[in-house]
């Protein structure tokens, strides 16, 4: 099967295509998981500021809807779970820096510890990865990915 790769033009004609490959990111030629980490990096600082409670339901919201999001471009493409869709890696890195401080040294931290989960899928975030399938399937791993990335963010927040 050749896998279809698609111009930032139609991304831009498509907004549930557009929002799947993180605004673009997504068609990084090299690491496009990374890249659309990156851009969940740059816009946490402002969803940071803002109430727990909003963050969380924005979280929520990211969430849910990748999973119709990453699914419904994953079928149009015709690729269970094209590279190029990153909106997992949005939503699980949030999720990841869920009350965790706004500063450089947070903010790396969690950007190479969701990386790591996200990249080396330790159980059961690999059995999830293959099990899993459609745009839960490809949410769920990286969602579970985030709750690690918190867990040991927590951890070092509550004990260092």
């Amino acid at each position: 099967m050749t896998k279809v790769v698609p111009s930032f033009q139609q991304l831009i004609r498509n907004p549930v295509h557009l929002l799947a490959f993180g605004f673009g990111s997504g068609l990084a030629p090299k690491a496009p998981g990374t890249a659309g980490t990156l851009v969940a990096l740059l816009l946490w600082p402002m969803l940071a500021t803002l109430p727990l409670a909003v963050y969380l339901l924005i979280v929520a919201l990211a969430a849910v809807g990748g999973f119709y999001l990453c699914g419904k471009t994953a079928s149009d493409l015709g690729v269970h779970d094209h590279q190029g869709i990153v909106w997992d890696e949005i939503a699980g890195f949030w999720l990841a820096m869920t009350a965790v401080p706004v500063t450089w040294t947070w903010m790396l931290s969690g950007f190479i510890l969701f990386r790591l989960f996200d990249i080396w899928k330790p159980w059961p975030i690999g059995w999830l990865d293959k099990q899993v399938g459609g745009g839960v399937g490809i949410m769920l791993d990286d969602l579970v990915a985030g709750l690690f990335t918190w867990l040991l963010l927590f951890l070092a927040i509550t004990f260092l």
